[in-house]
């Protein structure tokens, strides 16, 4: 193999997100459940010290008492609290970052897995780079600290996986710009005990899981005698 070539499909029209946020958040009853150690939310199931204080289930295992009174934790529920946090609506963990979402407390931990204000880890294959950032971040990062990356306009490019004999396991990363946005592509080949050779290819969108829903992508991958799609 000599060359990687990709082609990039047709964008669907995009998709009004959705906004994620209810009307009639609470700010003041929310706060009742803030944990004393973390700040973060005490959602169910709540457990209670004997004098009636609470904390997350984050922070509960590293503690030895109750950080507020002192006493024994100890594993009683408080039913009450949690019948209220049923109909509380909580800000998201990320709302200081930009996120104006409120939620449920069963609906919360899902929408900050995929929050567009969540943190955002460096997409470059390997372990090295321990950035880690907002989304609008990203790119700056990559054209400030990974400058070896070319970026290639349109949404049809080609570029060369050089050095294809190398022995052990070989990365080839190039950036696209079309339609508005950035694609990280990414071609892996990795040795096989028995001596043969396995490539993979990937692409990544630099935004968000929504957003990647409105684009489909197709690789052409050229060899010396094939051509495979």
């Amino acid at each position: 193999m000599s060359a990687f070539a990709s082609k990039n499909g047709r964008a669907v029209h995009p998709q009004s997100p959705p906004s994620g946020a209810a009307p009639g958040g609470n700010t003041e009853l929310a706060s009742l459940f803030e944990c004393p150690v973390c700040f973060d939310y005490v959602l169910p199931p709540i457990l209670q010290c004997q004098s009636g204080h609470l904390v997350c289930a984050n922070c509960r295992p590293k503690l030895t008492c109750c950080p507020t009174c002192r006493g024994p934790l100890g594993n009683i529920r408080n039913l009450a609290m949690e019948k209220v946090a049923s109909t509380v609506m909580f800000p998201c963990k990320y709302s200081s970052s930009g996120c104006s979402a409120t939620l449920l407390h069963t609906d919360k931990t899902e929408h900050e897995d995929t929050c567009e204000f969540r943190p955002y880890m460096c997409p470059c294959p390997g372990a090295s780079c321990k950035w880690q950032g907002s989304l609008e971040q990203v790119m700056p990062h990559l054209m400030s600290a990974h400058k070896s990356i070319t970026t290639l306009q349109g949404e049809d490019i080609v570029f060369l996986a050089t050095d294809i004999n190398l022995p052990g396991a070989v990365d080839w990363v190039m950036m696209q710009s079309c339609f508005g946005h950035h694609f990280m592509l990414v071609l892996e080949k990795q040795e096989k005990y028995d001596g043969h050779q396995q490539f993979f290819a990937i692409v990544q969108l630099i935004g968000s899981r929504k957003q990647a829903e409105n684009f489909a992508y197709r690789f052409v991958i050229r060899g010396l005698d094939s051509e495979r799609g």
